[in-house]
């Protein structure tokens, strides 16, 4: 992984001429010179003593602690736009003071008292793709920042094949667990927009939602146990598929974004890998007639395993195959409509939500759309890059409602960013999708394209503020998978309420009584 580029930097993506043309019109200009090479970016001097050097060295070994120029820069911040921005100016003002690697759940344990006894702060790191600066700790109340890398920790620990649980140990990123639960013939289902770099201790950390969730459900939803190491030490969760015995504590943990303790492994539910996977492309008028469309599915049934929905202006860019080249899409909205299990099962779905969806004004597309957008579902964040060197500022946000809210949050925040973006001489080009769906309602993915300002760190700042505050006036909820981190803490505690929030003080001050766990995310210091 590169510092500052997203995902496998050996899998670059290029403009189409057409988009360059489109940004050149919104007023995109290429920045003058180049990004800041990795190893061209200072880096703060370690504040970190000796003695707590040694002392880390002691538990993880010598070679398992980092402190060299570049280990540090690839741990800094998350994977943001601003975050990039920052790195690519030369900014790395919030690398840690080292890397830290345990091997197990005794080592992170035997670390957090050491940092405790130091006044460390430590900041849990798995995948390092968190967008809301979920990796970027409060700092000046502590002798040193380390980053404590799970990286190492990357086993399937047990399969309980009656059962149909796994547990998972939390440095094991995405495509690992897969190849790991496939070799005894399971899936986990989750498919994060992230999930060539996300892990699961990060899944469970920001209560992700994969692409699959209609058929899967979200992360919280497949989890049934966890471990936690903790300054106050070790909790275990889940002794049973369900349980009466008070308040469910995994629902604490989850979401906690290293706040309370460090997620160490998961047992979570899987299932049969299928057998048989079709996806399919339908088109819609408007983006109302859209979601009514998948309103009745979620509601009534069948369920697809993957079902969103395109508005116009994402449909015409063709944001959802981004393989096939941006500015190649049809009018209208596109719904992709994904099904997986057996043969049987795939077929009699099809046909079942074939029928609903025709009845709502649906036309098939076939399975080319469909299966463009499976294939390349990991490619669109890859466009970031080469956008950012044509001059362009391109960001992510979301959120989520009830059906009967959905277009009023819709339009709020389109409006909000377009008038914050356009106020600043930028005019910005937002694009939406209905990403998950549920009984009740549906989380709305925002992607915002304009010129870079001379300062597009303050220019998103701005945007996003203006995001956040349309999001609580309209009903919305501040985040639906990305997280909280810094860039919603105010907002997530208006959104839950005072009383909420000191309750959450009062766990943290339970299990991290002096405050080292990733000060500042979640919670205001």
């Amino acid at each position: 992984m590169h510092p500052y580029r997203w995902g496998d930097p050996s899998r670059p993506a290029e403009l189409p001429e057409a988009v360059r043309t489109a940004l050149t019109h919104l007023g995109a200009r290429e920045p003058a010179g180049e990004p800041a090479e990795p190893d061209e970016i200072a880096v703060p001097p370690v504040r970190l003593t000796d003695r707590a050097i040694a002392k880390l060295e002691d538990v993880v070994g010598r070679d398992h602690v980092r402190t060299d120029s570049a280990t540090r820069v690839g741990h800094t911040r998350g994977w943001s736009t601003p975050d990039l921005l920052k790195l690519r100016s030369g900014d790395a003002a919030d690398a840690p003071d080292a890397v830290v690697g345990p091997a197990d759940h005794e080592q992170v344990l035997s670390l957090l008292q050491v940092c405790t006894e130091h006044r460390i702060a430590v900041v849990p790191f798995s995948g390092g793709t968190s967008v809301v600066g979920g990796l970027t700790p409060r700092r000046d109340r502590f002798n040193g920042v380390i980053t404590l890398d799970l990286g190492r920790m990357d086993r399937l620990t047990a399969i309980d094949e009656t059962s149909r649980t796994a547990t998972l140990q939390a440095g094991v990123r995405g495509p690992h667990a897969e190849r790991l639960l496939a070799a005894h013939g399971f899936t986990l289902g989750h498919f994060p927009q992230s999930f060539e770099g996300a892990s699961i201790g990060g899944y469970a950390a920001t209560r992700s939602a994969g692409q699959a969730s209609a058929g899967y459900g979200r992360f919280d939803e497949m989890v049934v146990g966890m471990t936690l190491a903790t300054p106050q030490g070790t909790i275990e969760l889940g002794s049973a598929p369900m349980s009466a015995a008070g308040p469910d504590l995994r629902q604490l943990v989850l979401g906690s974004e290293g706040t309370l303790g460090v997620i160490t492994s998961v047992t979570v539910r899987v299932r049969p890998a299928p057998a048989e996977r079709v996806y399919e492309g339908w088109q819609f008028d408007s983006f109302e007639a859209g979601s009514d469309a998948l309103r009745a599915l979620a509601q009534d049934g069948p369920l697809p395993t993957v079902l969103r929905l395109s508005d116009e202006a994402e449909t015409s860019v063709n944001l959802a195959d981004p393989a096939r080249g941006l500015g190649s899409g049809a009018d209208g909205c596109l719904a992709v409509a994904g099904y997986e299990g057996t043969a049987d099962g795939v077929a009699a779905n099809r046909a079942a939500a074939a029928e609903m969806l025709r009845a709502a004004g649906g036309r098939p597309l076939g399975t080319e759309p469909g299966e463009a957008w499976r294939a390349g579902r990991y490619r669109a964040p890859y466009l970031r890059d080469p956008l950012l060197d044509a001059g362009a500022l391109v960001e992510t946000l979301e959120t989520a409602t009830f059906w009967s809210n959905l277009h009023r949050l819709r339009h709020a925040v389109t409006e909000a960013v377009r008038a914050e973006l356009e106020a600043a001489g930028t005019p910005a080009l937002v694009l939406c999708h209905i990403s998950h769906v549920y009984e009740t309602g549906a989380s709305l993915y925002f992607t915002v394209v304009c010129a870079q300002a001379d300062d597009p760190v303050a220019q998103w700042s701005a945007a996003k503020a203006a995001a956040n505050e349309a999001i609580r006036s309209a009903g919305g909820t501040i985040t639906h998978h990305h997280g909280v981190g810094i860039d919603h803490r105010e907002s997530y505690a208006e959104e839950v309420g005072e009383p909420a929030v000191e309750a959450l003080r009062a766990a943290k001050r339970a299990l991290d009584p002096a405050g080292i766990l990733n000060p500042g995310v979640l919670l205001s210091p």
